[in-house]
């Protein structure tokens, strides 16, 4: 199939970094910068909080559900086509949202730019092999992980200043050009790419795809969508995605080339990454979510102050990347990942028991160690699960390891967010005990870090 743009006759290592990197801060700033242009399309569109809610599910929800399928279609008709095709959807959604009349087709192209996003993210990841030389793998990871890190701290901030010279819509107009830029730059300077999967011409399993679409979708909306709903409806949607993925194992058992690479699963370096993903990422969201209840009704911090002191995270994740990508290339994954874990599980521990009288640096130096642990975990835990790919399932791998993180992140804000409301009670209420809520969290993260760890220990290869 043509391709609307030239082909280069090769591609640039620093330029290429240079697209995967833009593409990743792309993909983290329309996460992060949606959630300020809430109470703007609110108030222009008429419509209620809990209905704009879905401005931010919708893209969640298309992210995590076609994580692992972009992937495999990557491996299938090539990293880099599925890459710009990604970034072309994002830019033609960020268009169409941006002059949508109504709720409905806002929500419909924030989907369509959540859809672009998980090929900007996870191919993204599996190019970076292709753009590094293998003795410089970790400091390529861990440079991805800082632009990650860098559009998640920026994406309020820009979002904003946008909303305020433009209004919402500016903050998804611009995001229209950039894609379509970044998409140029991805096709005229990534490594010519073909499939690499010697399956490639195999039939691709779309039942395979549907299904697990079908499961991830029901199990993002029953976390997250569902905790507004009755009961019945939050319980129907868990019972659609487990009867999904009962099907899904059926069919992929006899795919000759299943979406979902279930061989990865039995090599226990790729499984261990997979789950420590998934629980590292619950508790960094648990930070997220229980942060500002904590700052605010146990420290007394108002909006501004709580900001700052949250702003902590993202900007030590930022800094660090770098720096935990170099020590991954000098000691290994296999040494730098538990040292992180390690790091969060005492830093996780410290805030379980910290008092209030201690202060908001009591809070923001356990939270700044355990962002700094989750910076040396990422660059190693990406740099281990690529290296552990073949060549020819890469884009299905890190397709994998972006839906076990998403998976966490929806995982913790509801399963940690429900401990919290259990142990705290109404955060707004007076004389509600929020640091018990507090002290809860922590406690079980710093127990599911510690399991974590040990597992990751367990599977780390002889050396």
């Amino acid at each position: 199939m043509p391709f609307p743009f030239a082909r280069p006759a090769a591609g640039s290592a620093h330029g290429g970094f240079a697209a995967l990197a833009a593409a990743t801060l792309l993909a983290s700033l329309g996460t992060s910068s949606a959630n300020v242009t809430l109470p703007a399309v609110a108030d222009d569109l008429g419509a209620s909080f809990g209905a704009v809610q879905w401005i931010v599910l919708s893209y969640l929800v298309a992210m995590t559900a076609l994580a692992v399928i972009v992937g495999r279609l990557a491996d299938r008709v090539g990293q880099r086509r599925v890459l710009v095709l990604g970034l072309l959807l994002f830019a033609g959604a960020s268009l169409a949202g941006g002059c949508a009349p109504g709720l409905a087709i806002l929500v419909a192209a924030r989907a369509a730019q959540g859809a672009g996003a998980a090929a900007m993210i996870a191919v993204s990841l599996a190019l970076v092999p292709q753009v590094s030389r293998p003795e410089r793998l970790g400091s390529t990871m861990g440079l991805i992980g800082t632009m990650s890190a860098i559009g998640t701290a920026l994406g309020p901030a820009v979002g904003g200043v946008l909303v305020a010279a433009l209004g919402w819509r500016g903050v998804l107009l611009a995001q229209a050009p950039i894609g379509a830029a970044v998409a140029l730059g991805a096709w005229t300077l990534l490594p010519r790419g073909r499939a690499v999967s010697p399956s490639a011409h195999a039939r691709f399993d779309w039942p395979g795809a549907i299904v697990l679409a079908v499961a991830l979708s029901a199990f993002a909306l029953a976390m997250t969508g569902g905790r507004g709903a009755s009961g019945p409806v939050t319980a129907g949607l868990a019972a659609v995605a487990v009867a999904a993925t009962v099907v899904l194992l059926r069919i992929e058992r006899r795919a000759p080339v299943p979406v979902v690479p279930l061989a990865s699963l039995r090599d226990g370096v790729l499984r261990a990454g997979y789950a420590a993903s998934a629980v590292v990422s619950s508790v960094v969201m648990a930070t997220l979510v229980v942060g500002p209840f904590h700052l605010s009704a146990v420290l007394g911090l108002d909006a501004a102050a709580t900001g700052l002191a949250m702003s902590c995270g993202p900007i030590v994740s930022a800094l660090a990347g770098v720096p935990a990508g170099r020590l991954v290339d000098r000691f290994g994954g296999h040494r730098v990942a538990p040292a992180g874990l390690a790091g969060m599980v005492a830093a996780a521990a410290s805030l379980a028991v910290v008092p209030a009288g201690l202060g908001v640096a009591g809070y923001v130096v356990p939270l700044v160690v355990l962002t700094a642990g989750y910076a040396l975990f990422q660059a190693a835990n990406t740099t281990t699960v690529m290296r552990a790919a073949d060549a020819e399932g890469r884009g299905a791998v890190s397709g994998m390891l972006s839906l076990s993180r998403n998976l966490g992140l929806i995982t913790g804000a509801a399963l940690l967010g429900a401990v919290y409301a259990a142990f705290a009670g109404d955060p707004a209420a007076a004389g509600t005990p929020s640091e018990a809520g507090s002290h809860a969290v922590f406690g079980l993260a710093a127990v599911m870090l510690g399991a974590t760890l040990a597992v990751v220990r367990r599977a780390a290869p002889a050396r």
